[in-house]
């Protein structure tokens, strides 16, 4: 563990999903505002499924400029995930106040979290294929570059480690855990984390023939809950240790105090019901984090993915991690963005720092009556708490029993 003066401070950051365009947007989402949810656009793919999905606000990327020469290049080839990760990338970029010259001369490391990512970018080719035609080759090419932390490297025109994570719905988490440690280990200066996913036709089908996705907007942790939303987004973090971000008089909005993670060993799909592997990836970031007092947690960003087996199995883990005594409010901002698979981990990194920069946090949106099984009872939709402080979890458990959790502190 490194020293308190060289925490991992979190620069800045940027953020692209149904509840907004920015993290400004998403902290209005968070507090009330209303967030669509519908059916999938028509100009993403077809589809006869009647679910509806959470979509994220398309908007051009920047223009090609001499501190990026090769973006206008590449950005013309890029699949939809691609594109929201430059989108949410570029954002946190602006807002670190870091100039692109300064940023060369660091040892940079990429670390972004998926799950289909950009391996659907070549669906026509092959349906156009079977049907007995003979396509172009272009979209299998463009799935062969769209490597989202390669691409960015490319763009940034930045050198150090790169790696994509592919670890079902905690991606985004492990991203932003793997990143911290680059930079407790020495391996960068300076690292680009978070996750990104674009809505994909097969992840649609592939949800609904599991049965775990709701005909109307998703309500997790309510009692009547019948599944998820899918939704779409990117979150992008920048990381540095705390002595670098001070040297250059960059004022952290927060840090990354801590990262566990663990398996359930229990099923391809289905969480252990008591959340063994959740209550073990806590345990492991509090550890990690340095905080023996649970109370110090002000508050926790669930998984919360509105599937009756997850909300079960994720509240019973926190009711063996936190007692009767102290129970710090449990939300789930999935609710606001549907779930976005790889993406979900950063987006709630993103809601979880906001929520402690305000000091307040709003219930779950349409969460109004809890499940009375669960152990642990989350904030409903008409409750606003003030936080006792400004550390709180950010979790996410993923398919094949990944679980993974990160502790964040926002600054003052």
């Amino acid at each position: 563990m490194v020293p308190a003066a060289d925490r991992i401070a979190i620069s800045a950051m940027g953020c692209v999903s149904a509840a907004g365009r920015n993290p400004e947007e998403h902290l209005r989402s968070l507090n009330g505002r209303p967030v669509p949810c519908g059916p999938v656009p028509a100009e993403t793919f077809a589809t006869s499924l009647t679910f509806p999905v959470f979509s994220a606000p398309d908007e051009p990327l920047p223009s090609p400029t001499p501190d990026y020469p090769r973006l206008g290049q590449i950005a013309a080839d890029l699949g939809p995930t691609a594109r929201l990760a430059l989108r949410a990338a570029l954002q946190a970029l602006v807002r670190s106040g870091i100039e692109p010259a300064d940023l060369r001369k660091k040892r940079v490391g990429i670390c972004l979290g998926t799950t289909v990512g950009c391996a659907f970018n070549d669906e026509d080719y092959y349906r156009a294929w079977r049907q007995g035609a003979h396509p172009p080759l272009d979209p299998v090419r463009r799935y062969l570059r769209n490597n989202i932390s390669a691409i960015l490297q490319e763009i940034l025109g930045v050198s150090g480690p790169s790696l994509v994570v592919t670890n079902a719905c905690a991606s985004g988490t492990d991203a932003l855990g793997i990143a911290g440690n680059w930079l407790r280990s020495g391996r960068c200066d300076l690292a680009i984390a978070g996750g990104a996913d674009a809505l994909s036709r097969i992840t649609c089908n592939g949800f609904a023939a599991l049965q775990l996705t709701d005909s109307a907007p998703c309500r997790p942790f309510n009692q009547n809950r019948q599944g998820l939303n899918l939704g779409e987004g990117a979150a992008v973090l920048i990381l540095e240790n705390e002595s670098s971000a001070h040297r250059a008089r960059r004022r952290p909005i927060g840090w990354l105090r801590g990262y566990g993670c663990a398996a359930d060993a229990w099923h391809p799909t289905a969480p252990h019901p008591e959340g063994r592997g959740l209550q073990a990836a806590i345990t492991a970031a509090l550890k990690d984090a340095m905080i023996p007092n649970r109370k110090q947690i002000a508050m926790i960003n669930g998984h919360g993915t509105a599937t009756p087996s997850n909300d079960l199995a994720e509240t019973s883990a926190l009711a063996a991690i936190f007692t009767l005594d102290y129970r710090p409010p449990l939300i789930s901002t999935k609710s606001l963005t549907g779930h976005t698979l790889g993406a979900a981990g950063a987006i709630e990194a993103v809601f979880t720092l906001l929520a402690l920069q305000n000091e307040t946090v709003s219930g779950t949106r349409r969460c109004r009556q809890p499940d009375p099984a669960f152990p642990y009872r989350p904030l409903t939709e008409n409750e606003q708490v003030p936080l006792t402080g400004r550390i709180g979890l950010s979790q996410s458990l993923a398919f094949g029993g990944g679980n993974s959790c990160l502790v964040l502190e926002a600054a003052p």
